[in-house]
């Protein structure tokens, strides 16, 4: 490969990467085509970006990115296909459904999730319990309504037993 080839796809890799907040290291080696092409479906529909790199290029680009990436260093070995994605966990929750189909591929190595680095494939749970913005919003709505939604609950029913006590107090009077 030409030396301005390797500078274009550094540059083209270090503008992805820029552009999504989070991407997994996930191991791709040995899937046929047709397993690979239905894994590339598979994140068109979850909104995940999928390259397939060169494991010198890619570290190269981590290196001159901002931060520390020295802990997936160890990771680039092997044929690494990289999911870049806007949602922290989605990648990890459909590793761990291919894992639960008791497919050995793809297997996590790695992942820049969250502003955190997470090594290994023990760290797929992990990344599956981490909230999403939207999750997290929509979590805390929640707990905000749910003091207000008593209040407005409290004071219909103490207004149907203030009500009850008047109609009983007036029906006796008669």
């Amino acid at each position: 490969m030409r030396k301005e080839d390797k500078g274009l796809i550094i540059a083209q890799l270090g503008e992805m990467l820029n552009e999504y907040p989070h991407f997994y290291l996930v191991d791709v080696e040995g899937m046929d085509a047709a397993s690979t092409s239905a894994l590339r479906r598979k994140c068109f529909q979850n909104d995940i970006k999928m390259v397939v790199v060169k494991n010198t290029l890619l570290h190269k680009v981590l290196e001159n990115k901002e931060g520390d990436f020295s802990p997936l260093y160890g990771t680039l070995k092997g044929t690494t296909a990289v999911m870049l994605t806007q949602v922290a966990n989605m990648p990890a929750k459909m590793i761990k459904e291919y894992k639960s189909k008791k497919m050995e591929k793809p297997a996590l190595k790695a992942a820049y999730a969250e502003e955190g680095c997470y090594v290994g494939a023990d760290q797929l749970d992990v990344l599956c319990a981490i909230k999403s913005k939207n999750e997290v919003i929509a979590e805390i709505v929640a707990l905000l309504q749910s003091p207000a939604k008593n209040v407005v609950s409290a004071l219909q029913s103490g207004a149907n037993t203030i009500h009850g006590v008047l109609k009983t107090l007036g029906e006796k009077s008669e």
